[in-house]
């Protein structure tokens, strides 16, 4: 109830207007392309019952909680690298701060899905051995735990999951790293020079009083970047990373209903973006409060 109640003006009319988009993609295709729609059989790709062993996840469900896990993993890893990016970025070592810069201005400069294939197909294969991440991954999908179920879905897909949230994780940081940037360098020099002057060390500085107040300020923007960061994981579809995206075409091929499908994943997109979108409102109001 707490989301409706922040929802504004401006809010019922996106709703409506995404409305009245969907009423005219149905009536299009329903009455000048003569589509036959049909959509009994989408519940049924999120959730089945089978006879012998009772309901169970469908490849839709299955599509969704892996990217409910991307989505937490990589959020996790991209704030992490991101900070210690923006920490190099703003060190007074000019070979960190170049080495950073030249690190994001790379990520920042190429184009995802470019991105992704090139991590993927090429960069993995030769940091994931030296690592250790293929081992641990085979280890995993080993493992007949159901913690490690949980939290990796499909054992077969795990190296794949695994480097899928490594791979977006860091072309997030590098927008990450320049929001928690903007925040560290938007605390006064005033501050700074005034706990110096006290005898503060600068770990101290930076600890105490930069980043506390820096992270008060890119909440709402590191909110903001969640939600790019979920529309992201769509791409993750072309190198058969099991996600939602990639779960909707396969439904697509098996079932046939291509609109009742891919309006399904639209739809489910759009009300986790939305509410996030909502939420960073709401903090934004709370911080200035206006």
């Amino acid at each position: 109830m707490r989301f409706f109640k922040d929802l504004k003006a401006g809010d019922y009319v996106i709703l409506a207007i995404t409305a009245a988009f969907l009423g005219a993609v149905w009536y299009q295709l329903a009455f000048q392309i003569n589509y036959n729609w049909d959509w009994s059989g989408i519940p049924s790709f999120f959730v089945y019952y089978d006879e012998e062993t009772g309901y169970q996840q469908n490849v839709l469900l299955i599509g969704f909680f892996n990217l409910i896990r991307i989505a937490i993993y990589s959020s996790i890893l991209s704030v992490i690298l991101g900070l210690g990016l923006a920490l190099m970025r703003v060190s007074d070592r000019r070979w960190m701060n170049w080495t950073a810069r030249v690190l994001v201005e790379f990520v920042r400069n190429i184009p995802p899905l470019v991105f992704l294939f090139i991590f993927y197909f090429f960069v993995s294969d030769m940091i994931f051995p030296v690592l250790g991440i293929r081992a641990f991954a085979q280890m995993l999908a080993n493992s007949d735990s159901a913690v490690v179920g949980f939290l990796f879905g499909d054992r077969v897909f795990v190296e794949n999951l695994i480097a899928g949230v490594i791979c977006l994780s860091l072309f997030e940081a590098a927008y990450v790293s320049e929001i928690f940037r903007a925040g560290i360098e938007s605390v006064g020099k005033d501050q700074r020079e005034g706990a110096r002057s006290v005898g503060v060390t600068k770990y101290q500085e930076m600890r105490y009083i930069v980043l506390p107040q820096a992270f008060e300020k890119t909440v709402p923007p590191l909110v903001g970047q969640l939600i790019t960061l979920i529309k992201d994981t769509s791409i993750m579809s072309v190198i058969s990373i099991q996600e939602f995206t990639f779960a909707g075409s396969e439904m697509v091929v098996s079932s046939g209903r291509i609109f009742e499908v891919w309006i399904t994943v639209a739809v489910v997109y759009f009300i986790i973006c939305y509410a996030l979108s909502v939420y960073s409102r709401r903090l934004e109001i709370g911080r200035t409060g206006r």
